[in-house]
């Protein structure tokens, strides 16, 4: 009896052993003999009816990066219907979408986030917006240019004080003060470098003589000023701001402060949260879009916010291109004149296509849209400078 019960739990194994080789073969070759291998479903076909998941599954490295390529890109057909509609036929892209298209082309917001990866990362290769392949301007760069424009001052300088001591002109008065004017300059160019140079000695002689307009009193006024402009003294002052919260007055003064201590760190966090908050470009535009098209019936905000959302992708693609164009060395008037005329005819199309207008009806609709496009692009910059500044 124990030899019967012996050779039953040998065939069991054998059969489970079996399964498991099939099973393996089966992964391996991509398949499982009609059996969906994520919900065990019988399928008939290619994909799963119960889950959607093919049958065949591949295991190797180039299926790795066909996954990565479909989840940025949707490369699988979506992305090639969808660029050529974004680009020249917006309205029908918008209206297909809107009206049920929805797994032939790829969404707008994906469409949107895959533009600000795409732009984050030519620009942080490229070093800015159309740089023409070369980094921003480095700070040795800034100080060149200052000591070359000092230079000129200071020869401007030893030139009127030449013909002073000559005493070869008549306004002598007149002279002094466009010396005193000529230091006064370098000296607020001196400021951009963060050298401190001093207010020039200016020999008035005795008593309380006139210089021009300047007396010994007006030059230690003016000495002061200067001081107190590259020393950041001037934003110290908190009656400079009031909003009625003395915590808010405050903050806002230290923000200054700091800006004008260190404008290139303003600037890094303007470019930083471009990136973070374009999103916000979306419900700041949606507002003027449901205005720009008031008194057109049967179109709700979902139908705008498809139509913002692709609208802001290609506006940002194009920018993209622009760059790439500028970096690539093509000619200034070509990337300019794209950037300049194809969006307002680009969203002319979009109007007109999507929103079934006539020709005029799109035009006047367009010119509102475009000055609603100032407002929206002035009240995010607004934003983003506030975050800079409160950051």
């Amino acid at each position: 009896m124990s030899g019967e019960f012996e050779a039953a739990g040998t065939a069991i194994e054998g059969a489970l052993i079996a399964k498991a080789v099939e099973s393996e073969s089966g992964d391996a070759t991509g398949g499982n003999s009609g059996k969906c291998l994520n919900c065990e479903a019988p399928v008939t076909g290619n994909y799963c009816n119960n889950c959607g998941q093919p049958l065949h599954i591949h295991r190797s490295i180039g299926a790795f990066w066909h996954d990565i390529l479909h989840g940025v890109l949707h490369f699988e057909g979506k992305f090639w219907r969808t660029l050529p509609l974004l680009v020249w036929k917006p309205g029908d892209l918008t209206r297909r979408y809107i009206h049920g298209q929805r797994a032939r082309f790829i969404s707008p917001m994906a469409l949107f986030l895959f533009s600000v990866f795409m732009m984050f990362a030519v620009f942080s290769f490229l070093g800015g917006p159309f740089s023409g392949g070369s980094a921003v301007e480095t700070d040795e760069d800034v100080n060149m240019g200052v000591v070359m424009q000092t230079a000129d001052i200071e020869r401007q300088i030893a030139e009127k004080e030449t013909q002073l001591e000559a005493g070869d002109t008549v306004d002598q008065t007149k002279l002094r003060q466009e010396i005193l004017d000529l230091k006064k300059g370098r000296n607020l160019l001196a400021t951009m470098t963060g050298e401190k140079t001093p207010y020039p000695e200016v020999k008035l002689g005795d008593g309380d003589v006139k210089l021009g307009n300047f007396t010994e009193e007006d030059l230690d006024q003016l000495q002061t000023g200067l001081e107190d402009i590259q020393e950041g003294n001037v934003l110290n002052d908190d009656s400079s701001v009031t909003t009625g919260s003395k915590e808010l007055d405050k903050t806002i003064m230290d923000g200054f402060r700091k800006v004008n201590e260190n404008p290139d760190l303003l600037l890094y966090k303007l470019k930083a949260n471009g990136y973070k908050f374009a999103w916000l470009l979306i419900p700041i535009s949606l507002p003027f879009v449901w205005l720009t098209l008031i008194g057109r019936r049967g179109y709700h905000f979902y139908d705008h916010a498809v139509f913002t959302t692709y609208s802001i992708s290609f506006m940002s693609l194009l920018f993209i291109t622009c760059a790439a164009l500028a970096a690539l060395g093509v000619s200034q008037e070509i990337w300019v004149i794209l950037l300049m005329f194809y969006p307002p005819f680009h969203m002319y199309r979009q109007l007109r296509h999507a929103y079934k207008l006539s020709r005029i009806e799109a035009l006047l609709r367009l010119s509102a849209l475009l000055v609603f496009t100032v407002i929206s692009m002035t009240l995010f910059f607004a934003i983003l400078f506030a975050v800079g500044i409160l950051g």
